[in-house]
């Protein structure tokens, strides 16, 4: 059996990264891509190998032959078309940030349970198996105690000046577009709920006054912190690095590539992997696809983005006030 998904959006990610690893899956298939307009659909279409083409993402929902959707879209869309997608009947794989509030993921996931499906915030990253591993190798002591996280995710495209990324209004700016990934990744490593952020950054003029830079202090009990850096208008570089009382975890490139990982202790670093033939992507579609069929529940509960919303919300009200804020529950 597999889970017919339609595409609304013909964005890079999805023409480049998701789409591909969906017809790569084994339990999933791309039936239709929407657009806007009927010629970049046939387009798209003509140039994935996909069966329908819409010139609305209306009239795609309205197909009885479509399963599930993946939302692509800038991120102020994504509350609409979730909740229209629900309405409509099909699960729901919404890339991140699941929205630009809390208060609207909440509406979202209600609409979601409300009409009885599947909803995902696309965090393929997490699914790798090298994120179990790295959380195995914490758990069992080999590094000690857990004393602090630091990460990062920036990259260079300040000239691409008409990016919707620069687009405030359509919740542009580093911390929705990169620094959610060393958010959720704080969340996961550490177990916990964090207590309180502090988050300093570089709103630029040119770039439709969206944050282009921030640094932050994310604060966890037991005196356990994750400071992390986002940005696009700086060098790209990625990664995690777990620090414990007796060594440390090294993830470079950890929120899109596959490389191993370097574990440091007393007795020196070793390598774990390589991860070789593993796509994120596949692996988020198939997991996916598990879960509509109830074979296997969704690694993330829908209520993990809520919680991942809470986090970006306080970051932002911290650059923008320059003040910590404190998370209550």
């Amino acid at each position: 059996m597999k889970l017919r998904w339609g595409v609304i959006g013909s964005a890079y990610i999805a023409v480049n990264r998701v789409i591909p690893a969906i017809q790569k899956s084994e339990r999933g298939e791309v039936a239709a891509i929407a657009s806007r307009g009927i010629e970049k659909a046939q387009e798209t279409a003509a140039k994935l190998n996909i069966p329908k083409a819409y010139g609305s993402y209306e009239e795609l929902l309205a197909d009885p032959d479509i399963d599930a959707v993946y939302i692509p879209l800038p991120n102020h869309l994504h509350k609409e078309w979730t909740i229209k997608a629900a309405e409509a009947g099909k699960h729901v794989l919404c890339e991140k940030p699941a929205a630009l509030h809390t208060e609207e993921v909440i509406e979202m996931i209600e609409a979601c349970k409300k009409a009885g499906v599947l909803f995902v915030e696309a965090f393929m990253y997490r699914l790798h198996p090298r994120v179990a591993r790295a959380k195995e190798i914490l758990a069992s002591g080999e590094i000690g105690e857990l004393r602090a996280v630091n990460s990062c995710f920036t990259f260079n495209n300040a000239a691409d000046a008409g990016n919707v990324r620069y687009r405030q209004e359509w919740g542009g700016g580093s911390i929705y577009d990169v620094g959610v990934y060393p958010l959720t990744a704080a969340r996961w490593i550490i177990g916990a709920e964090p207590e309180a952020a502090t988050v300093h950054a570089f709103f630029s003029d040119e770039h439709g006054g969206v944050d282009m830079q921030a640094s932050g202090l994310i604060e966890f009990a037991g005196g356990v912190g994750m400071t992390f850096d986002c940005g696009m208008w700086a060098a790209y570089r990625q990664g995690i690095e777990i620090l414990g009382t007796e060594g440390r975890i090294e993830l470079k490139g950890a929120f899109t590539d596959a490389d191993p990982f370097i574990v440091h202790t007393k007795d020196g670093a070793r390598s774990e992997g390589p991860f070789e033939g593993i796509n994120n992507y596949t692996l988020q579609a198939d997991h996916f696809a598990q879960a509509v069929f109830g074979e296997a529940p969704y690694p993330y509960p829908p209520e993990d983005s809520i919680a991942n919303m809470k986090l970006v919300d306080a970051c932002l009200q911290s650059a923008r006030m320059r003040t910590r804020v404190v998370l209550n529950g």
